[in-house]
């Protein structure tokens, strides 16, 4: 059993990761923005924090990390503004980061997407710009931040029923259920050996337990 705290934690992705590992028996504490979502964050089996990252400080993250054995960041501005864009995924996840740091938190898993990186190839006038360029950030941060850091890259996500199996590889055509990419963020939890790897994936047809294991040497 872990620890197990999600930034983000009323996110669809996050819904489901939390209602996963809750299920495998870890403790799961949610964070999450709107004081309205906490019944529905609760129902997941997760302990509900109400938490603004967006507004908090490095000092203040960390304090609501205290006790944790692992982090995963599923929060983002959703679009919008790209001022918005950049001070949640860029600005507030670097914060997280060191706040996990701060606080003790050895193990980071960060949700990006498929491609993300400083040569994501997002022309500047695409809306999806801003967004690119502040998980570039985020995740070149995480990569130097000398925690134990996964990063996972799924594709295009649907809201299609889980079918627990995925396609490992980057550049790949297809997308992947919101559903899987939870189930993908719980089982690096247990797999220490995909410390320090961007994992990207599809919908395939490998189960993921074996998907993950053939990529981490396991």
């Amino acid at each position: 059993m872990a620890r197990v705290a999600i930034i983000g934690g009323h996110g669809k992705v996050a819904l489901q990761l939390a209602k996963d590992l809750a299920a495998g028996g870890h403790q799961v504490t949610s964070l999450f923005r709107n004081p309205d979502h906490v019944s529905e964050v609760a129902a997941t089996g997760a302990a509900p924090v109400v938490a603004d990252v967006e507004a908090l400080d490095t000092a203040g993250i960390a304090e609501r990390l205290k006790g944790q054995d692992a982090v995963i960041w599923s929060a983002g501005a959703g679009g919008g503004s790209p001022e918005r864009t950049y001070a949640v995924d860029r600005d507030a996840a670097i914060r997280s980061i060191d706040a996990a740091a701060q606080a003790g938190v050895r193990r980071y898993v960060m949700v990006s997407y498929m491609g993300a990186g400083k040569d994501h190839g997002v022309p500047e006038d695409s809306s999806f710009f801003p967004y690119a360029e502040a998980k570039a950030a985020a995740d070149s941060y995480l990569r130097s931040s000398g925690l134990e850091w996964t990063i996972l890259g799924p594709s295009a996500l649907t809201d299609d029923p889980g079918t627990g199996r995925i396609s490992v590889g980057p550049g790949q055509d297809g997308s992947v259920s919101r559903t899987d990419v939870a189930a993908v963020a719980a089982a690096v939890l247990d797999r220490p050996a995909t410390a320090g790897m961007f994992i990207e994936f599809i919908n395939g047809d490998t189960p993921i337990a074996e998907a993950l294991d053939s990529v981490s040497g396991t």
